[in-house]
């Protein structure tokens, strides 16, 4: 094995580590994919994951020129193993850099906006956090169709990822200041964040807040489902880690309640299994049919 050969695949393999570590749910669909697609979605995974920590690291004085430095240094020849890693995706799959520029301009957002009025002030947020992530896993996942057809149903799948994230994790959020939730639904059911603080301090549920997190698992549904028929414009092969991924963030819907704002919920580990084995056969068959 050649020198570079080496480099690249120990930097595919701490992206990897990073992935398993941080992003479990979407680590284990992430085997469902072919073995050569994994490295690369491990590396988009792994650079997203370092710009998030450098936007919530507590003790770091300059955040925005950490950012600065970090989308500098896609231009220059990558000596830290994700940047290597990621630098070999773009390449091998021809990702547009446009769109690591347009995630890093959200993630510069998240430095002093701390709410949003709306869904569409949420959704220029979302472009650069979520949309641009379905859009960079699409050449890696591959299409049956012209590309540029499937990708407004990648970039809607990234927004219903993100928007159930936000709604599992509005108790973290709230703690480092931040409110995802749209203050308009919120002030329609009489919610603030003075409420959302007092229910995360006593926990106790409250049927304002409870009638606010139903209104958005409801639109977070209705995204899924316009989200859905990208899923067989992708690659046969691809489709098993997707449809996982789907059913298993969608299911985080079927969890939210007050409790989000004191504890984080989990799809339970037996039902991970029950949706994760059958894609196996899936990823199996599907792999088998285009040898």
């Amino acid at each position: 094995m050649s020198s570079n050969t080496s480099d690249i695949g120990a930097a595919y393999a701490a992206c990897r580590r990073v992935n398993a570590r941080y992003g479990k749910t979407f680590f284990l669909a992430t085997t469902l994919l072919r073995p050569e697609q994994r490295p690369a979605v491990h590396a988009l995974y792994a650079f997203a994951r370092w710009a998030d920590e450098i936007v919530d690291a507590a003790g770091v004085d300059d955040r925005e020129g950490e950012l600065n430095r970090l989308e500098r240094l896609l231009d220059k020849q990558p000596s830290n193993p994700v940047l290597h890693a990621l630098a070999d995706t773009m390449r091998r799959y021809d990702i547009d850099r446009s769109l690591f520029t347009d995630f890093l301009a959200a993630m510069r957002m998240d430095l002093d906006v701390t709410e949003y009025a709306d869904l569409d002030a949420l959704g220029v947020y979302m472009h650069g956090s979520a949309e641009v992530i379905g859009l960079q896993m699409l050449p890696v996942l591959g299409t049956v169709v012209p590309r540029a057809e499937a990708e407004p149903y990648a970039a809607r799948l990234g927004v219903a990822f993100q928007l159930t994230n936000f709604l599992r994790d509005v108790g973290e959020d709230l703690d480092r200041g931040r409110v995802y939730l749209p203050q308009d639904v919120l002030g329609a059911h009489g919610v603030d964040r003075d409420l959302l603080q007092w229910v995360r301090r006593h926990r106790r549920a409250n049927v304002r807040v409870q009638r606010a997190l139903d209104e958005l698992v409801a639109h977070s549904y209705a995204i899924y489902q316009s989200a859905r028929p990208g899923i067989s414009m992708l690659s046969p092969s691809s489709r098993p880690c997707v449809q996982t991924a789907y059913t298993l963030y969608r299911d985080i819907l079927g969890l939210i309640g007050c409790e989000v704002l004191w504890r984080r919920v989990a799809v339970p580990n037996s039902r991970r299994l029950a949706v994760a084995v059958p894609g196996v056969g899936r990823a199996l068959l599907a792999r088998a049919m285009t040898r």
